[in-house]
């Protein structure tokens, strides 16, 4: 059997007790934290929580070498750890189909993701999200200006009127986080006006919720990592209200449905 487990937000106990019961029920425990980490604990804090050991594997270790993994799995009980929702990531279904494809059994147990807390946070309603994009760091896409697959992005998304997720660049490697300000201020160059949405340290005991024009939000500062922006498209009356309640935001700056 081969589990996948998402963890969660924020540190060791933002997992749920299913998966807290797979993860201590496995006979060995993989994980990755390139695609996202867990803020607010290190891996010897997760080891410590749950009674494990963990082998964390490095890009290659999950998407071009896991036949180590997999044939473990062909045996015993293995647990994969990843941030969030463990099967928001691609990398992620890629390995599930591997397995499946060796004849071994898999199961997914769900983990919180920034997705659904960013709209539990914000009051935006979920089944009014659009497509969501990823803003890379300048120096890993290397054009100028937005890339394409953000500005066709916000563009679509607000021509249907619907609210986008942009993901601020990880590097976990280097421990390197996009912060809201730095993105705010790229997507400025091209949408100063542009309301937006911080989000920041969704999970955590002190999630920070904050609205202003693009121009605005790259003034500020919004503290620890881990951010993401949130461009609202048309609001629903609620979703304003809620918007200048949890993110004081000026209510003139939103588009109304």
């Amino acid at each position: 059997m081969l589990t996948f487990i998402g963890l969660g937000l924020y540190d060791e106990r933002s997992i749920t007790v299913e998966g807290r019961d797979a993860l201590q029920a496995a006979d060995r425990v993989y994980a990755e934290f390139y695609t996202s980490k867990l803020i607010g604990t290190t891996v010897d804090d997760l080891e410590a929580a749950h009674d494990i050991e963990i082998e964390v594997r490095d890009r290659a270790g999950v998407e071009q070498e896991p036949d180590d993994m997999l044939a473990a799995a062909e045996t015993e009980d293995i647990a994969f750890l990843t941030a969030g929702d463990t099967m928001i990531s691609t990398t992620h279904v890629d390995l599930r189909l591997r397995a499946h494809d060796r004849g071994i059994e898999t199961r997914v147990i769900h983990g919180v993701t920034a997705q659904t807390a960013t709209s539990s946070l914000t009051g935006l309603q979920n089944y009014r999200f659009g497509k969501a994009t990823t803003l890379p760091f300048p120096y890993a896409h290397g054009a100028d200006g937005l890339p394409a697959s953000v500005t066709e992005t916000i563009d679509d998304n607000q021509d249907d009127g619907l609210h986008t997720v942009v993901y601020l660049d990880i590097k976990a490697e280097r421990e390197e986080y996009m912060t809201a300000d730095v993105g705010a201020e790229l997507i400025a160059e091209e949408y100063p006006d542009l309301a937006g949405v911080v989000v920041a340290r969704a999970g955590s005991p002190d999630p920070l919720v904050e609205a202003g024009t693009m121009a605005e939000l790259a003034d500020r500062e919004f503290g620890d990592p881990l951010h993401l922006l949130v461009v609202p498209g048309e609001c629903h009356l609620l979703e304003a209200d809620a918007l200048v309640e949890l993110a004081d935001a000026d209510r003139e700056s939103l588009r109304i449905a």
